[in-house]
């Protein structure tokens, strides 16, 4: 990848309930580590997580995992890695995790999941940072949130332009690619208001 040099990925810590979605996180990691990026992941063996990294590992990638103190043994932490932050809590690991990566893409996940993609996402909205943020569907998994961001933005509380910059695609290299063409906006703060 020619201006990302790691990609923070956002995905479960289990593997749900269509074998697609191991798939996708199998296929996403050898992607990644085939374009000479790294991968910055939440550090765990579990779930989408563990099988992310192995994948980026198996294919010769660099693969940092952050991991919060609490979660090793519920998480497995992995120790296979290329390296494996041990931090004190959540809040340390997502500014690790966004400190690490230059963008940001979020795969099948749960609550923890959805909770760092709108943190990363709210993040570039308010300029504290400029890194593309992207959802890769698999199989129609973020279908429903996408209709749910539509009907924000219809309602007035996101911007058409700054929904605009959420990259959404059901196809790894389509996404990846679009990571390297994205085109940061201007911050919320420095927007003249209505």
């Amino acid at each position: 990848m020619s201006r990302i040099s790691r990609v923070t990925v956002f995905l479960g810590s289990s593997t749900g309930r269509h074998p697609e979605y191991a798939k996708a996180a199998r296929a996403f990691g050898g992607a990644v580590a085939a374009r000479g990026a790294g991968l910055v992941y939440g550090g765990g063996r579990v779930g989408l997580m563990g099988i992310v990294a192995d994948a980026a590992m198996a294919a010769g990638g660099e693969v940092v995992g952050v991991i919060p103190q609490h979660l090793l043994a519920a998480e497995a932490a992995d120790d296979d890695v290329t390296s494996l932050e041990i931090v004190p809590d959540m809040h340390a690991r997502k500014l690790r995790m966004a400190e690490l990566g230059d963008a940001f893409v979020a795969l099948p996940g749960g609550a923890g999941t959805l909770e760092e993609l709108f943190e990363a996402w709210t993040w570039l909205q308010l300029g504290i940072h400029r890194k593309p943020v992207a959802l890769l569907d698999v199989a129609g998994f973020w279908t429903p949130l996408i209709a749910a961001i539509d009907h924000l933005t219809a309602e007035g509380f996101v911007q058409d332009g700054f929904r605009r910059t959420l990259i959404v695609s059901d196809d790894i290299e389509d996404l990846l690619a679009a990571l390297e063409q994205w085109q940061p906006p201007a911050p919320k703060g420095g927007a003249p208001r209505p």
